[in-house]
């Protein structure tokens, strides 16, 4: 089979060099000009094997062999290239490498006229605009062109104005949307940036799942008041309540059931002074499980354990649900079809598993038949400059993934 892996290893390794924080991990914010190098370097590199690519309304790039026509119903498989301040080499960046080989291993074998696209999806981690999965929602359409509108980067423009230059067209969107019956599925290879499939000594998994997410904003109100004076009993402790959350969070989440997590991830303090009471606090609350009942169940005691520590304290509270991403099953059928493809290639198991982070696979599940593949992440570190696969299991994806499109 022609899926080569130092072509793999050698885009990763290109892909690593675009980056602001050179030696710092990968910093590659949706629409700056280090994303768009490494968007151009896989256009350039399927251009070099036969490839033609267009890039639809919400910034998402779509590539095929020359032969096959965009009208022409195909597998679809990719990821994203956008980047956490401070990532890792890896995340986002295989699902599109995998997919990119896919297509060059195709035509060295002569076989231009699989049904196959890859696709670059835009903004998938949400540290740009502030929400996830942006180029992926907006192609199946539950983020409209106003939302995305509404929403801005550190620098002020709104994701049509940061995204003109690549070719983003607000005016274009509906008109571009995914219709399902264009598509036979959709595959995302990913890492699985967690240390259950290193633990075990596994090499590539089938994601059956794909963990639920619910994010909150909290505001917490109390009275800014001088460190000294001011006695222990007579505080309103916009810090020490949000402190006494957090705590609590932490405590509550393994009662709630075993793939339930919750994380505070940010935190803003005012005044932010070292001799003032902190008056007013804001963060957010990620939560993820494996069931919509299960983040039902939680959000009851989450709101709970807010109410209490605000009341006890004297602390006005302003909780507002940001996200609400369901849990996704995925196909069942197109999962059998990669348990048969790694048969074919004797891989003598292939494990299970699902996945606690999201991808712009849970929001293509809701319109077209959609599966994962991941790959073990070495001490399950992700998000950060040591995140870390190994070649060989990124080519036996690679494989997997060729064989489960090439065949009938």
């Amino acid at each position: 089979m022609p899926v080569n892996a130092e072509r793999i290893a050698g885009d990763i390794a290109t892909i690593a060099t675009f980056t602001l924080t050179p030696g710092h991990g990968a910093g590659r914010p949706t629409f700056s000009s280090h994303w768009r190098q490494a968007r151009d370097h896989v256009i350039a590199e399927a251009t070099h094997a036969g490839c033609h690519h267009r890039i639809d309304a919400a910034g998402n790039v779509h590539i095929r062999s020359a032969s096959v026509g965009w009208s022409v119903p195909c597998w679809l498989a990719g990821s994203h290239l956008d980047s956490v301040p401070g990532g890792g080499d890896y995340d986002g960046v295989l699902g599109v490498v995998a997919a990119l080989e896919v297509l060059r291993a195709a035509a060295e074998d002569g076989r231009h006229s699989i049904p196959f696209e890859a696709v670059i999806f835009a903004e998938e981690e949400g540290t740009t605009f502030g929400l996830g999965m942006l180029g992926s929602q907006g192609w199946i359409g539950t983020l409209d062109a106003k939302a995305l509108t509404a929403l801005q980067n550190s620098s002020g423009q709104n994701y049509w104005q940061a995204g003109k230059s690549h070719q983003t067209d607000p005016a274009q969107l509906e008109a571009n949307r995914l219709r399902p019956k264009d598509w036979l599925g959709f595959f995302e290879v990913h890492i699985e940036q967690g240390a259950g499939m290193w633990k075990r000594k596994e090499s590539v998994a089938l994601v059956t799942g794909i963990n639920g997410r619910w994010q909150y904003s909290v505001t917490l109100n109390g009275v800014a008041n001088h460190a000294g004076s001011t006695g222990m009993a007579d505080r309103h402790d916009a810090l020490a309540g949000a402190a006494e959350i957090i705590a609590g969070l932490e405590s509550l989440a393994p009662t709630l059931g075993p793939r339930l997590v919750a994380t505070v991830g940010k935190l803003l303090v005012e005044p932010n002074v070292f001799n003032v009471i902190p008056s007013t606090v804001i963060f957010t609350i990620d939560l993820r499980a494996d069931s919509d009942s299960a983040l039902a169940g939680a959000d009851l005691r989450i709101r709970s354990l807010i109410t209490s520590a605000a009341t006890r304290r004297g602390l006005k509270v302003d909780l507002t649900q940001t996200e609400s991403l369901p849990a996704a099953a995925l196909d069942a059928d197109l999962a059998d079809r990669l348990r048969a493809a790694a048969t074919r290639l004797s891989m003598t198991t292939l494990p299970e598993t699902t996945s606690g982070a999201l991808h712009d696979a849970a929001i293509l599940a809701a319109v077209i038949p959609t599966i994962m593949l991941f790959v073990a992440s070495r001490d399950g570190i992700s998000h950060n400059p040591n995140e870390f696969s190994r070649l060989e299991d990124a080519t036996a994806a690679t494989r997997l993934l060729y064989e489960a499109v090439s065949n009938p």
